[in-house]
């Protein structure tokens, strides 16, 4: 299965998310659109959200922290986040699973 939220980029892949800050819990919700849905507990205030959605995708997809690059969306629920050194085909992989662990 092909994801329309994850894009090959030269340096790794880039992944289009819609966030909903100040849940109960971070998790995984799905697909929305051709976005990736992810609830945040932190509040959309001085970059908190945006910091909790690094760390929680770099969780996710198992990369450092340090690879996971905000690259559009700073002050939006709408975000472009780059994951670097990873391939397409692992990135799908992985959300896959992470998508069916979810549901």
């Amino acid at each position: 299965m092909s994801y329309p939220c994850l894009k090959e980029n030269v340096v790794g892949v880039i992944l289009q998310i819609q966030v909903q800050p100040r849940s109960s819990r971070n998790q995984l919700v799905g697909l929305q659109g051709d976005a990736l849905k992810i609830k945040l507990t932190s509040p959309p205030v001085d970059g908190a959200a945006n910091k909790a959605c690094c760390a929680f995708l770099a969780k996710v997809f198992g990369v450092a922290k340090g690879d996971v690059e905000l690259v559009a969306g700073d002050k939006s629920r709408q975000k472009r986040i780059l994951l670097n050194g990873l391939d397409l085909a692992t990135a799908e992989q992985i959300l896959k699973s992470q998508l069916e662990a979810a549901s």
